[in-house]
């Protein structure tokens, strides 16, 4: 498909809303259950929702998108299934109720991303090394999010958090009706099975390795805003420095073509984990210091900005052809997912055991071994100057 203005920004607002639902659920869903009286381990497990659902649930949604090919109509189903489930949490305060809510929103939510991240590499071509540049509204909704709620909770109950969700998931669904459709073009891989695919020893160090950073951020992303307000920090505080992170990673986003064009995707993944080990350290160890803990937020560009954009070119090289969808739900569901969700669930009694530091030093544990991985299997070649499709 010959890239078009239009549909960038149709895709681009996709990603804004959806990410900026994101901005508003990791930073202060946490805070709104604390609201309402649920304990730490409570908090963890309910929090815990989604990285399982984006283990479980993205896989089917790939193979029915693959099997119909209606990638978009699975999309936009997803879309509203999503929003009409959310409504749940206006009704239940319970814990198991919210987590019946939670379970059910989370299993339609997490169809649509995989999906719509193959779509828009399909529609880049082999001018993939811009997916960053598409990629960055998801952030810029992200910032929107988490800067704007940041300063409203200061002055507002943090139960209107559950008002701002339902206008936000309004938005991803007005736009995943947007999305333009693209043509999926035969490989010569669609006559393989897709775990003949996944059981590559390159795709497998990938999944492994992304397996544990997103083991790494799961205590992040589920006590990172409780932890920074009972050190002192105001919400609006929260919100910028979460908001920082994310502008970094917009940065790198758009610096991708010009990092892809000198550097091996080795060499950037590497300094992705070992940014992501120095950071887990300075939030468990430096929250007392504004300035760690603003220097922590810049390296978000290395472990999410440039991980992320890596990531997503070698799973785009790896399953092509009717394999794509499935190939994006996997790596989702084995890493985001699965990561995420070990990551959040040791959360609770590593904060309510031993407390946040030796918490936060698990994560840059999980980086470790992460980088350490990479160090020993990975060995990925420079895309070429023209910044076409990376290859192992």
């Amino acid at each position: 498909m010959t890239l078009h203005k239009n549909y960038h920004w149709r895709i681009a607002g996709f990603y804004f809303f959806y990410f900026a639902f994101v901005g508003m659920f990791a930073p202060y869903w946490s805070l709104y259950l604390q609201s309402i009286h649920f304990n730490a381990m409570q908090i963890a497990v309910l929090m815990s929702v989604q990285p399982v659902m984006r283990m479980l649930s993205p896989a089917l949604w790939g193979w029915l998108a693959d099997h119909t090919g209606q990638r978009l109509r699975v999309v936009q189903l997803a879309a509203l299934c999503s929003i009409l489930s959310y409504l749940g949490v206006f009704f239940t305060t319970e814990f198991v109720g919210l987590l019946l809510v939670m379970m059910v929103m989370s299993f339609f939510w997490s169809a649509s991303m995989p999906l719509v991240e193959a779509t828009t590499l399909t529609y880049l071509g082999k001018h993939t090394a811009r997916y960053g540049r598409i990629r960055s509204w998801g952030s810029v909704g992200f910032i929107v999010a988490v800067l704007g709620l940041g300063y409203a909770f200061d002055y507002i109950a943090i139960a209107w958090i559950l008002w701002v969700g339902v206008a936000i998931k309004l938005g991803v669904l007005l736009f995943a009706r947007q999305i333009p459709p693209t043509e999926v073009v035969a490989h010569h891989t669609d006559s393989q099975p897709i775990l003949r695919l996944v059981l590559q020893p390159q795709v497998l160090i990938l999944f492994g390795a992304c397996f544990l950073m997103a083991l790494a951020h799961g205590p992040y992303y589920i006590f990172y805003s409780i932890y920074l307000v009972e050190n002192d920090y105001s919400k609006s505080a929260v919100g910028w420095l979460w908001a920082l992170g994310v502008i970094c990673e917009i940065a790198v986003f758009f610096a991708m073509p010009w990092l892809m064009s000198r550097f091996t995707l080795s060499k950037i993944m590497i300094a992705s984990f070992a940014s992501a080990v120095l950071r887990f350290l300075l939030i468990g160890w430096g929250v007392d210091l504004l300035s760690l803990m603003l220097f922590a937020q810049v390296l978000h560009a290395a472990t999410f900005g440039s991980f992320h954009a890596v990531a997503m070119a070698l799973v785009h090289q790896f399953f092509r052809g009717r394999h794509q969808s499935k190939g994006q739900a996997l790596f989702g569901s084995i890493t985001y997912g699965a990561g995420g969700m070990i990551g959040g669930l040791l959360s609770g009694p590593l904060w309510e055991h031993w407390g946040a530091s030796v918490m936060y030093s698990f994560s840059a544990a999980a980086a470790l071994l992460g980088l350490l991985l990479v160090l020993w299997k990975l060995r990925i070649v420079v895309l070429p100057r023209s910044q076409s499709d990376a290859t192992l």
